[in-house]
C-alpha cells in the first residue's frame, strides 16, 4: 500500500466511526428517535419523524460504506448531504465554531470537506472498491460526491424544509 492508500484508510474509518456514532445517536441516544424527530420538526424539516429516521440511518450505511471502502464517492456524497443540511438548518445562523451558542457549523464544515477529499482520493487498495475493481476516484469521485452531496442537499432543502417564519416587525414603519 502507497501512502495515499495509507491516508485514506485512516480517514475512511475515522469518518466512518464518527458517522456511525452519530447516526446511532440520533436512533438510541438521548430521546431516542422521537427526541430527534422533535428537534428536526422543530428547525422546520417536515416531516421531523421521517427526517429523523432517514438521518439516523444514512448515517450508520454511510459510515459503514466508507469504513468498508464500498462504493466510496456513494457513501462519502451521504454524508456530505447530511452535513449540508444541518450546516442550513442548524447550524449557519451561530458563526463558526462548534463551541458558540447554538453551534457553529465547524463540525459540518469539517466532515464534508473531508469526504469530498475521499471522494476525489478513492478509497485506497484496503477497500471492497479495489477488491473488486471499482474505480470512482478523481474527477469521477469528485462528481459523484459533489453532485450527490450537494445536489442531494439541495433536493431535500427544497422539499421538505419549511421553517417557522418570523412575523414582520410593523413597529417600525
Amino acid at each position: 500500500m502507497t501512502s495515499p492508500d495509507t491516508a485514506a484508510l485512516v480517514l475512511r474509518i475515522i469518518v466512518g466511526l464518527t458517522l456511525i456514532a452519530h447516526g446511532y445517536n440520533h436512533i438510541f441516544g438521548g430521546g431516542g428517535i422521537k427526541g430527534t424527530a422533535g428537534w428536526f420538526q422543530s428547525m422546520g424539516l417536515r416531516p421531523g419523524i421521517v427526517h429523523a429516521w432517514m438521518s439516523g440511518l444514512v448515517e450508520l450505511a454511510a459510515g459503514a460504506g466508507l469504513i468498508v471502502g464500498f462504493l466510496t464517492p456513494f457513501a462519502a456524497g451521504a454524508i456530505i448531504g447530511t452535513m449540508v443540511v444541518a450546516g442550513i438548518t442548524a447550524h449557519r445562523t451561530n458563526g463558526f465554531f462548534i463551541f458558540r451558542p447554538g453551534q457553529g457549523y465547524e463540525y459540518v464544515l469539517f466532515i464534508a470537506v473531508v469526504c469530498a477529499a475521499i471522494g476525489i482520493l478513492g478509497p485506497g487498495k484496503a477497500s471492497l472498491d479495489h477488491a473488486i475493481d471499482i474505480e470512482l476516484d478523481g474527477w469521477v469521485g469528485a462528481a459523484i460526491t459533489l453532485i450527490l452531496g450537494v445536489g442531494g442537499a439541495a433536493l431535500l432543502l427544497a422539499t421538505a424544509w419549511r421553517p417557522e417564519r418570523k412575523p414582520a416587525d410593523t413597529t417600525k414603519a
